[in-house]
């Protein structure tokens, strides 16, 4: 297998953008990546494209990337649609590395879009929720976190300020990413103030809903020298692995988890080389859970990495410089490629106000769905400069 590495990376800013359509969004990220790896567009050999929701709020069906890549300018190329829940741009991404790693192409481009606002919120929030079997019942996101983290603050002691620290944290991120959705900091008292939506979790420690896109290039090292003089961003892995059930009197071991230790081994590195990471903090309190789940820190030392700020942009182990979900924003099927966009930028040091001191190595996780009593899916990619 050759070795890939991004060359281009580009996002829209994530938003409420009633007015704008998937294949303006998508045409928008595409050319962002584009320009960036300076490429001729004639040069990517072949698209995956991921959505996660647009068959359900849109007139757009099946072939959704196809309808995107032609608003962008992009014919007879082979387009693959991807829909894998919240890790459906990583799913994307893992597509694109595999047909340039097994030598089908040289160049590959990886897509993620979505357009979750429209005139109803109420089929909005109905598609959202359609990632679990209990939506029926009235049973949302918001509640299968809230259970998890009371369980979790039972058996470590972690409190409620531990959370609205961490949302605080990726406000203020968010308040220096011009992509972000939510560009205003707030305080630990106005985000415990904010109206509660299934203890523990209060308004502003939630994500929402978002529209956006974000892509990335990706090319083998020699096909990349002929384009782009930037520090080449490897993919030393991307992997991901779907949940399984967690059978009484055997131990479970998360799904994050064994995606990530699938990543290092593929990486060759281990938890404690990673600079920065990007998580999917779908509820901002998550974050913590997900410190433990990658191995950035021992099983219940997450409230320590909260309280001695080991995991703001100035810390040792920076985790959602982007301002993550709840700030940057969530647009399902964009969310894996805009968080790849962040690490790539970051390793090369254009991060700007949210920069992190000389990272070499970075993460990206990405989760979503869910089965019987696990996520559906997990995607773990590792970046190196």
């Amino acid at each position: 297998m050759r070795d890939v590495v991004v060359i281009g990376v580009g996002m829209t800013r994530f938003g409420k953008f009633l007015e704008r359509g998937m294949p303006d969004l998508g045409r928008e990220a595409v050319w962002n990546a584009i320009g960036d790896a300076g490429i001729p567009p004639r040069d990517i050999r072949i698209a995956y494209v991921a959505n996660a929701l647009g068959y359900q709020l849109t007139e757009l069906k099946g072939t959704i990337g196809q309808h995107v890549l032609a608003a962008a300018g992009f014919f007879g190329i082979p387009i693959v649609n991807v829909e894998n829940a919240c890790s459906s741009g990583s799913t994307a991404l893992r597509g694109a590395c595999l047909e340039v790693a097994s030598g089908n192409c040289d160049v590959a481009l990886a897509l993620g879009v979505e357009k979750l606002f429209c005139e109803d919120t109420a089929r909005s929030a109905l598609a959202m929720a359609s990632g679990t079997p209990y939506a029926k019942f009235g049973f949302m996101f918001p509640a299968l976190y809230a259970m998890s983290l009371k369980k979790w603050m039972d058996r470590y002691g972690v409190t409620q300020r531990h959370f609205a620290r961490v949302a605080a944290k990726n406000s203020h991120n968010g308040s220096l990413n011009p992509n972000a959705q939510f560009r205003k900091a707030l305080t630990v008292g106005e985000i415990l103030a904010s109206r509660v939506i299934a203890y523990p979790l209060t308004l502003y420690m939630c994500s929402t809903m978002g529209d956006g896109a974000a892509a990335a290039i990706v090319a083998t090292r020699d096909a990349a020298k002929r384009y782009t003089s930037k520090p080449l961003i490897e993919v030393a892995a991307c992997e991901l692995v779907s949940g399984t059930v967690n059978f009484p009197g055997t131990p479970h071991v998360p799904l994050e988890t064994r995606a990530a230790r699938l990543a290092y081994e593929k990486a060759g590195i281990g938890p404690e080389d990673i600079n920065v990471a990007e998580v999917h903090d779908g509820m901002a309190p998550a974050e913590m859970l997900i410190y433990e789940e990658l191995g950035l820190c021992r099983e219940g030392e997450a409230a320590r990495l909260v309280d001695e700020e080991m995991t703001a942009i100035t810390g040792s182990i920076p985790v959602n410089p982007s301002g993550g979900l709840t700030a940057k924003g969530h647009p399902v099927g964009a969310t894996g490629l805009a968080q790849v966009a962040e690490i790539v930028w970051q390793l090369r040091g254009e991060a700007g106000p949210r920069q992190v001191k000389d990272p070499k190595v970075g993460l990206t996780e990405n989760a979503g769905g869910w089965v019987i009593d696990d996520n559906a899916a997990c995607a773990v990619t590792i970046l190196k400069r």
